[in-house]
């Protein structure tokens, strides 16, 4: 079952971090969609993927994150 999750990421200064970031979560198992604006920092994830994983896959990249609820 795919679910979005929303994601407020900070710590993205460019559109180099915005790639960065995606390609992060693009690798993460069961993600089939990923989208990321640098303003306002933000990530909205479609897929089966438990969101811990995501958060932990934007801090490896050397960025921060929270659940948007």
């Amino acid at each position: 079952m795919s679910t979005e999750i929303k994601l407020n990421i900070s710590g993205m200064t460019c559109n180099h971090c915005v790639a960065h970031a995606k390609k992060s979560l693009e690798a993460v198992p069961g993600v089939n969609k990923v989208e990321v604006a640098l303003e306002p920092g933000a990530a909205v994830v479609e897929g089966d993927v438990d969101a811990a994983v995501l958060l932990a896959a934007v801090k490896d990249a050397g960025y921060e994150a929270v659940i948007d609820e």
